[in-house]
């Protein structure tokens, strides 16, 4: 619950290919024996922050709106977008949706620190 609403978080779009290719990585490390590895540590740190978020979605960076891609507002119809700092350097992007229902934290983008700094224009290529 969060501000008297029920909170529930969907991964979607890039996020869902990234998080379902990570797992699949991170299943095959697994039956090789590896225990430990970049790919595993990214996705521990992945769910730890849904569960995060799933008790206080407005738990991350809100992202300026003059930073805001296109592509969001197109796709997503989202003009609030978050940031969450993730292991290695990675970042999840989401954008936050209420109504007198519940709230929903969307995850739109998993990507590494260098593809997020190209995609909100943080640095010039």
């Amino acid at each position: 619950m969060f501000k008297g609403k029920p909170t529930k978080v969907i991964i979607t779009g890039e996020a869902k290919e990234e998080f379902d290719d990570l797992n699949k990585v991170v299943g095959e490390e697994i039956a090789k024996g590896i225990t430990s590895s970049d790919h595993q540590t990214l996705l521990k740190s992945i769910k730890q922050k849904i569960e995060i978020l799933k008790a206080n979605p407005e738990y991350g960076t809100h992202i300026p709106k003059d930073r805001t891609p296109k592509e969001y507002i197109r796709d997503y119809d989202a003009n609030n977008l978050w940031k969450v700092d993730l292991s290695g350097a990675w970042r999840m992007i989401y954008t936050i949706r209420g109504s007198e229902v519940e709230i929903i934290s969307l995850i739109l983008d998993i990507m590494n620190h260098r593809d997020y700094e190209k995609k909100f224009r943080y640095k010039k290529n």
